[in-house]
């Protein structure tokens, strides 16, 4: 029998070797024609600049409450263009308006935002850049930009994706923080226009399609269930990092989501009335209807 020749169509075509294979972003094969189609990427652009619009409208309610809570408006401004993190800016907020200090606001907002160093190791490989470019991408590693990012099949769209959403966010997101901030009383509750409610929408629509398997719907009801448990007992944010924690350990363990996240929940819960109590009662900024309340970090970026 002859040997199968290197451009016979039936020889399995291996990735990053033969031409029109591109590895994909998880690691999967995918045929392309050495860059992403127009189609696609405009698709992909699309896609960046919405949610940065969905994100960036609650922008609104953080440079509100940023003001209630007792910061100037360039510190509100200057807290989004700098730490960019909207979980890490309502915890700073909710604990400085719940009347804690200022080293147990930084330490929660610091908390809160160590997660995206993991984000950021993912980032790195794919992205592939050095200098100024690499400092710039670190600015825009958050939940949104990895999430566009990692559900692309191809490389370069990937890449699309993660710059276009995370300058689109950044912009935005500064943008409409110092129109909150700025009018302040004026604007009242954002959460009565519905814009709490945009970004979590934007953000499950980009990662429902990446649960395709039982164990990662069960993960992610799990996580969620924790978090919803967690919440009363916790300051605003904890319950996310809480449940992104045990989400994790669910993931390793060969067990499976249902007993890992059963235990993580047990100590989850306990853990976060501990913290409580000693954060102090109140969870967030008291805002002009006299409700002590802060919208938590998953409304925004995070």
């Amino acid at each position: 029998m002859n040997p199968v020749e290197p451009t016979d169509p039936s020889r399995p075509r291996v990735p990053g070797v033969d031409p029109g294979v591109d590895p994909g972003v998880d690691g999967t094969s995918t045929a392309v024609d050495g860059t992403a189609t127009a189609d696609a990427r405009r698709a992909v652009i699309r896609k960046g600049i919405w949610v940065g619009v969905a994100t960036g409208a609650y922008g609104i309610s953080y440079g509100a409450l940023a003001v209630t809570s007792g910061l100037s408006v360039w510190q509100a401004i200057a807290l989004s263009l700098l730490l960019f993190s909207g979980g890490s800016q309502f915890a700073l907020i909710g604990v400085l308006g719940a009347g804690g200090s200022g080293a147990s606001a930084i330490g929660t907002s610091t908390l809160l935002g160590l997660r995206n160093g993991f984000y950021g190791i993912q980032v790195s490989r794919l992205l592939q850049v050095t200098g100024w470019r690499r400092a710039l991408a670190a600015q825009l590693t958050i939940d949104e930009s990895t999430a566009v990012s990692v559900t692309q099949t191809d490389r370069d769209l990937a890449r699309t994706g993660f710059w276009w959403t995370g300058l689109a966010v950044y912009v935005l997101w500064g943008g409409m923080s110092a129109v909150g901030a700025v009018l302040g009383d004026a604007i009242g509750d954002p959460r009565r226009y519905g814009l709490d409610a945009a970004a979590p929408a934007a953000f499950c629509a980009l990662i429902w399609p990446r649960l395709g398997t039982r164990r990662a719907q069960l993960t992610a009801v799990s996580a969620a269930l924790i978090a919803l448990a967690v919440s009363p007992h916790a300051p605003s944010g904890i319950p996310v990092l809480v449940a992104a924690i045990a989400a994790v350990v669910a993931g390793i363990l060969p067990g499976g989501p249902g007993s890992a996240v059963r235990s993580a929940a047990e100590s989850a819960v306990g853990s976060a009335v501990e913290m409580r109590s000693a954060l102090g009662s109140g969870s967030g900024p008291t805002d002009a209807a006299g409700s002590s309340e802060a919208p938590g970090p998953d409304a925004g970026i995070s």
